[in-house]
């Protein structure tokens, strides 16, 4: 293996670090605690998982947290008439919601109740909307935390060639405008697109983030590219289950310049990137100065 290994977790801690000190001063200067609500609706165990991780790191960071965990049948009107208290709650600034939600419930309409300035996550179709343009928006976590990996890696990514397969609202697409903020030249490609290897072969960065284990082998790989793997997939190998990415780590790593693992590569990026949002949203509702160096 000849890769430098991207350690998202060193680089999640880095970035916890910097949010609990501005958090510190913020609290220390004007009496200002940045507050984050997460909505959990239903038991599914991944996402219960996931919200007790983020509780625990938005304390630690010395932020508000606020759990709302609601019963799995829950109607639309109550989860929106959570929102709509949260929306008018000045001491939370970030609200996410849980996704994903049952059934029942129209994702779509209740991402676009919450106000757009608290809405850590960027998934608020205003949202979407100011970071297609290239104005200031919240940002997704996950895209975010991808860029910021890339940025300490690379430095400058102007005239760089990125591929990102995959065209998901939550990755994909918000993945490709952030790189084009930063002058990237940018691909999607996609399950349509034609010669897929040959379009990853020509990218000096390949964002991965399709939810298929392994699909991407390291002959698709330039040698010395960068590979930024989104991927969380879990499969059953040698009678274990094990987490895997999008792409074959052995093979891609013998050729690429810097790979992310999985494990321990984007994932605790996303969690980093939340809180460094909620600072963000607080520093923005109050008039004050963004934190430097964790936004995009």
């Amino acid at each position: 293996m000849s890769a430098k290994i991207i350690d998202g977790k060193a680089l999640a801690a880095t970035v916890r670090g910097k949010v609990a000190d501005h958090v510190t001063r913020l609290t220390a200067d004007h009496g200002i605690t940045p507050g984050l609500a997460v909505v959990l609706v239903g038991e599914d165990p991944a996402s219960q998982v996931y919200v007790r991780s983020k509780g625990k790191q938005t304390i630690e960071a010395g932020m508000k947290s606020v759990e709302h965990k609601l019963d799995a049948d829950t109607s639309e009107a109550d989860l929106l008439a959570v929102v709509a208290e949260l929306n008018a709650d000045p001491t939370i600034h970030g609200i996410l919601v849980q996704l994903p939600l049952p059934k029942h419930l129209n994702e779509d309409l209740v991402i676009n109740a919450i106000d757009p300035a608290k809405d850590v996550d960027g998934f608020h179709i205003s949202n979407v909307g100011l970071l297609a343009t290239g104005q200031k928006s919240m940002v997704p976590c996950t895209p975010l935390g991808c860029l910021m990996m890339l940025r300490e890696h690379h430095g400058s990514l102007s005239g760089l060639n990125a591929v990102v397969i995959g065209r998901s609202n939550i990755v994909g697409k918000p993945m490709a405008q952030l790189l084009l903020g930063d002058s990237c030249t940018v691909t999607i490609a996609h399950s349509r697109t034609k010669d897929l290897p040959e379009v990853v072969r020509r990218a000096d960065i390949v964002v991965a983030a399709v939810g298929r284990p392994e699909m991407v082998p390291g002959d698709w790989i330039a040698p010395g590219a960068t590979v930024i793997d989104v991927g969380i997939n879990r499969i059953e190998r040698d009678g274990k289950n094990r987490l895997v990415g999008d792409v074959d780590f052995e093979s891609a790593a013998a050729v690429a310049g810097a790979i992310t693992p999985v494990p321990g590569g984007v994932g605790p990026m996303t969690i980093a990137c939340l809180l460094a949002n909620t600072l963000t949203a607080c520093c923005r509702s109050n008039g004050l100065p963004e934190p430097e160096g964790l936004t995009a």
